[in-house]
């Protein structure tokens, strides 16, 4: 039998204040422990697609937070009034912005 992987989220999306398990993603395995409908596993795919895709539009945003310099580091040059160490943060800052463009 072929697996109809789906997301959690994309369940919980769907049907909030449902009851249910299922230990490995696959709806064949989705076990319903209450009396609200349960989702068909298109809805559940349709759903998922949203959840993945939402995801990946964020990539960009997640691989800039890794590179961003420290947020002390400004803070610091603030602190001392310097100018030029303030400068390079917000240098560090705009490059990594132009790496990890933000999708249009």
């Amino acid at each position: 039998m072929s697996e109809q992987k789906f997301s959690y989220e994309a369940l919980n999306r769907l049907r909030p204040n449902a009851n249910w398990k299922c230990d490995d993603n696959d709806y064949a395995n989705l076990v319903w422990e209450d009396d609200s409908t349960i989702p068909t596993f298109e809805e559940l795919w349709a759903e998922t697609l949203t959840v993945i895709g939402e995801v990946e539009a964020q990539a960009y945003a997640r691989s800039r937070a890794a590179e961003y310099p420290p947020v002390e580091d400004y803070l610091d040059a603030i602190v001392k009034g310097d100018e030029a160490q303030k400068q390079a943060y917000i240098d560090a800052c705009l490059a990594v912005k132009a790496k990890y463009p933000k999708p249009e």
